[in-house]
């Protein structure tokens, strides 16, 4: 008991830290002018939506079932009747804890699709909607004890539907109100610092082991399963996008890695625990190549998805959710799981991962859809055309993540190009500084 109480509790320190993790993935993926309102979404979203879920949300995800569409949100309200040490970790404030983590992340996935140019007001006004409407009613409808989608069979062991398929299909009903970035696509809006971006995948995967493993409830052999079966698909998934790019770019990139080994965490998600060696590595090769495929279609169909949230997110959820009608295996799970197509099974377990997928994406694209307009029309959505072009920092934070103009640090100065006083030994920095403040544009 003592040791899976701290498994779960280990296992939802490292989910809360792939937050700020993600805030440096996304955070180096936009331009210099952003980065500091990119980090204060994800961490806006871990404030607003952990006060949320120790009210209410943990009651609505988990109470007593009201017809298989939610849980009672009184029955737990603060948390009512769970603050006792005693217990089964599983229930109790161990639980509410490790749910709080996905609740979180959850909600600051979306915020990847809308930087650059959604207000942070707007964009807190809704989060608190959007985890109140839709991610704890559909926490319940996989999760909780009653809920309609796990009353179908469905698998989604620390998931698919609920997190990925759900912040993915959010992003895109919210990028489809709030409209494209201003210039985007014809000027070029690169990433303005690779390791960020880097770091961030780094400190994802680290974290992702406590959202897939820890997800056994228990420190066991299933919790092995997920997380020997979360390096695997991860790592095929990673060589999946590098060789399309090599295959289709020319050149394989750091930022095609970072992006591929989050494809493969999010795809092996639902299906961590229900398959064997090969199928984690059909899974992970596939959504690395699906994912960095699908990247694209944001310029062919003309949706400004900054980040690539839909892509990555929406497009590997599917993937890894619905993959398991063909790859899970029952053998991995001492026999109390499901086969797959591939595995001697019938095309009911390939049913209901498509029915579950196809829900959760409806529901919460047409939501976010409603809850775009109704903060558009409270807050207007996004900030101002001049706002945006100057940096959505300096607009809404009234900060700058580097200063490029500062002091000159206590350096004895000399004149540069032109006459103009700059730290000594700094002269042929001088000139580069147009190139800095494009770079900053």
């Amino acid at each position: 008991m003592e040791g899976n109480t701290a498994w779960l509790l280990t296992s939802a320190a490292l989910v809360l830290l792939m937050t700020p993790g993600l805030a440096f993935f996304y955070g180096g993926m936009v331009r210099a002018k952003s980065v500091l309102n990119m980090l204060m979404m994800c961490f806006g979203a871990m404030g607003l939506v952990g006060v949320l879920w120790m009210v209410f949300g943990y009651s609505v995800a988990y109470g007593a079932d009201i017809g298989g569409l939610l849980g009672n949100p009184v029955e737990f309200l603060g948390l009512s009747g769970l603050m006792t040490p005693e217990g089964d970790p599983t229930s109790g404030t161990v639980d509410v804890a490790f749910q709080a983590m996905f609740a979180i992340i959850t909600t600051a996935l979306i915020a990847g699709a809308v930087a650059d140019r959604m207000r942070f007001g707007a964009w807190m006004l809704f989060a608190g909607l959007w985890a109140t409407l839709v991610y704890f009613p559909v926490a319940h409808w996989v999760w909780g004890d009653g809920g309609w989608i796990e009353g179908t069979g469905a698998l989604d062991f620390a998931g698919g539907t609920a997190v990925h398929i759900n912040a993915g299909a959010a992003a895109l009903g919210l990028i489809l109100v709030l409209g494209r970035r201003l210039g985007w696509p014809r000027e070029p809006m690169k990433p303005h610092n690779l390791p960020f971006v880097m770091l961030g995948a780094g400190l994802l995967w680290f974290g992702w082991f406590g959202f897939n493993a820890g997800s056994a409830y228990a420190a066991d052999g299933v919790a092995g399963i997920a997380f020997v079966n979360t390096v695997t698909a991860t790592c095929a998934a990673m060589l999946g996008w590098l060789l399309l790019e090599r295959l289709r770019d020319g050149k394989a990139t750091s930022l095609g890695a970072a992006s591929g080994v989050v494809a493969g965490l999010v795809a092996i998600t639902p299906a961590c625990a229900y398959v064997d060696t090969w199928g984690a590595l059909t899974i992970g090769a596939i959504a690395g190549v699906a994912c960095a495929a699908a990247v694209g279609l944001k310029y062919r169909f003309g949706f400004d998805d900054s980040l690539d949230v839909v892509g990555v997110h929406l497009v590997g959820g599917l993937v890894g959710t619905v993959l398991l009608g063909f790859v899970a295996t029952a053998d991995v799970v001492g026999g109390d799981g499901e086969n797959g197509l591939f595995y001697g099974g019938d095309a009911g377990l390939l049913g209901v991962q498509v029915l579950s997928a196809v829900a959760v994406l409806a529901y919460s694209g047409v939501v976010a859809v409603l809850l775009g307009l109704l903060v558009k029309a409270v807050t207007g959505g996004r900030v101002d055309a001049e706002a945006e072009a100057a940096g959505i920092d300096e607009a809404e934070h009234a900060e700058s993540a580097y200063d490029f103009g500062g002091g000159h640090g206590g350096r004895p100065v000399t004149a540069g190009p032109g006459g103009a006083g700059v730290p000594a030994g700094a002269a042929g920095a001088t000139a580069n500084l147009n190139t800095v403040e494009e770079a900053r544009s």
